[in-house]
């Protein structure tokens, strides 16, 4: 079981706030998630061999095409700001 100092530790953890009345409840939602985990971590699956959803692609890219585009008006009339027919967007970086 969770304790309060843990559940505490782990909402600091991650900059949650709790407020004191909420904190039985997440203990009480977080030992059913633990307990969970537990029940998979028992489940049999050495005798297992496949695996859902894998394939035998890997690192599969389209071809590299460049592709004439024959609305660039259209695609720039939905900018905010324009400046040398391209997006114009704040600084990002400092």
């Amino acid at each position: 079981m969770v304790s309060k100092e843990e559940l505490l530790h782990i909402a600091k953890l991650a900059d949650l706030k709790i407020d004191e009345k909420e904190i039985e409840k997440y203990i009480k939602n977080l030992d059913d998630i633990l307990e969970y985990v537990r029940i998979l971590e028992k489940a049999p699956i050495g005798d297992l061999n496949e695996t859902i959803g894998a394939n035998d692609n890997f690192n599969v890219f389209r071809k590299d095409e460049v592709k004439k585009f024959d609305n660039r008006d259209g695609l720039l009339e939905n900018a905010p700001d324009i400046e040398r027919d391209m997006y114009k967007i704040p600084k990002v970086l400092q």
